[in-house]
């Protein structure tokens, strides 16, 4: 195990990763860790992960008490693929802090400590005057980071998302095993709703992050397949 006093604090070629857990994130840890492009990968988790490799530092800590970790918060690029569920997170005010209280406050953070990119995985309808809770709360969380500043901030909104989890979701293998026959149906303006693999998210962000260009861009699930 990795603990804080031993992490390199200013590693030019770093990246950060939060959510490495989960769907998204745990494909795109194993793309930053088999892929060139950077010689740190620093995972900020709750438990450690069951991961080992030569360029992966691991980081436990309490999101309540982010700002205590900021010096760790320096690199490249940053990665937020934190998220939650309802029936995951019953708790709404426990819901907004894990998909926007902390991912808003870790790009300050990265702003602060001069972090060049911000990558956040978001979700298909997101809009800040949205009348549904999730989608309110995902556009809220990207107009929030957009207010920091950071020189380039990728958003990603996939659609429905496939891929082995961790964790037994009978209602989402439902939903995927319909979207193999609706998808076909799905054409023009509505190919944006197609499932995509979680796989082909990660790919496209860490293939972003190369490029490296200033700006902000949102980036819909059809579009995102072309990315990866």
């Amino acid at each position: 195990m990795y603990f804080y006093t031993k992490l390199r604090y200013i590693v030019s070629n770093k990246a950060i990763i939060v959510g490495a857990s989960g769907l998204i994130g745990s494909k795109l840890l194993n793309i930053l860790l088999q892929q060139p492009g950077y010689d740190e990968v620093l995972a900020l988790v709750r438990k450690e992960l069951p991961v080992k490799h030569k360029r992966l530092v691991q980081l436990v800590i309490d999101f309540e008490k982010l700002d205590e970790y900021s010096k760790a918060i320096t690199g490249l690029a940053v990665f937020c693929c934190l998220g939650s569920t309802k029936k995951k997170t019953p708790d709404l005010s426990v819901y907004r802090k894990i998909d926007h209280d902390y991912p808003l406050q870790l790009a300050q953070l990265a702003k602060q400590n001069g972090v060049g990119q911000y990558h956040l995985v978001s979700s298909l309808g997101a809009d800040s005057t949205s009348s549904a809770y999730y989608t309110k709360m995902k556009g809220e969380t990207e107009d929030d980071i957009q207010k920091v500043g950071i020189k380039s901030l990728h958003i990603y909104r996939p659609s429905i998302l496939t891929g082995d989890r961790n964790e037994y979701r009978p209602m989402e293998r439902l939903a995927t095993a319909l979207m193999k026959v609706i998808d076909p149906l799905l054409i023009g303006s509505w190919k944006k709703y197609r499932s995509i693999p979680a796989e082909t998210v990660a790919m496209a962000m860490y293939k972003q992050s190369l490029l490296n260009e200033d700006g902000v861009f949102i980036h819909p699930s059809d579009k995102i397949k072309l990315l990866a």
